[in-house]
């Protein structure tokens, strides 16, 4: 049964929180196997344990955390689970596996491809029409945009449309420079998911610099999408596309924090 479940978990490792939906809806779930979830401290931190065995990550690694709080999570989600085991309630625990089996062999490559964002970011480029987008995207961007300047020494430039423009060099070696701060597993795992369902780097190391809230830094991830949304209207199935990606953002935030308080 654990084999079972080890496969499972493994197919629901797509960082796209819609697809994971589809292979799971394709996907028999496992059984539930255990009666008692506990979460004991040991050398390699909190470990969550099944029946008395700890649980392992679909690499076969201990799943366990350095933060007692986080670990308790982790052990509610497996509690929760009633005749069947279904990954896709259990956010944190696959957010962590991600950063146990992932990130933590080569955590250079995930920094590495956040400040990839930063030199693509959704921030910088700016609507050139209606006035009304425009004059939105400049109140509520820029301030952050000043923040990343004064703060970090990072001044990014400013593209109207799409076509792509080279950022300064030193405005994004100014952002790696702040990122290194935020350098284990469990805070790269965060920022990177909160980075890529975004589109901004930016805005994810606001919110690690306490300079915005998980829930200020979505919104301002979505003003475009939002401003449509209020000229033209939404459908359901769109709704339900940002209600699953959200949901997957505040999972990714609430890592960073517990990772933060390591």
């Amino acid at each position: 049964m654990r084999e079972d479940l080890t496969d499972f978990t493994q197919q629901l490792s797509d960082p796209d929180p819609v697809r994971r939906a589809q292979i799971a809806m394709k996907k028999p779930l496992p059984k539930r196997f255990y009666a008692e979830v506990s979460v004991s401290e040991g050398e390699g931190g909190f470990a969550v344990k099944l029946d008395g065995r700890p649980v392992k990550t679909p690499a076969r690694n201990a799943l366990a955390v350095p933060n007692a709080t986080l670990a308790a999570g982790i052990a509610e989600e497996w509690r929760a689970q009633v005749e069947v085991i279904d990954p896709m309630t259990m956010p944190l625990t696959r957010m962590v596996n991600t950063a146990i089996d992932g990130i933590a062999s080569d955590p250079q490559a995930v920094s590495d491809d956040i400040v990839r964002y930063a030199g693509i970011d959704l921030l910088c480029y700016r609507a050139a029409t209606p006035t009304e987008l425009v004059r939105r995207q400049a109140e509520r961007w820029d301030p952050v945009l000043a923040w990343a300047a004064e703060a970090l020494g990072a001044t990014f430039l400013l593209v109207e449309g799409v076509m792509h423009r080279e950022q300064p060099k030193e405005a994004v070696d100014a952002f790696r420079q702040r990122l290194s701060n935020y350098a284990t597993p469990l805070q790269l795992a965060g920022l990177h998911t909160m980075t890529t369902l975004m589109g901004s780097a930016i805005l994810s190391l606001a919110f690690a610099e306490s300079r915005l809230s998980a829930e200020d830094a979505w919104s301002l991830a979505h003003l475009d999408e939002d401003w449509t949304s209020q000229q033209w209207g939404s459908d359901a199935e769109a709704e339900h596309r940002r209600a699953l990606r959200l949901a997957e953002f505040m999972t990714a935030a609430d890592v960073f924090r517990h990772a933060l308080a390591e």
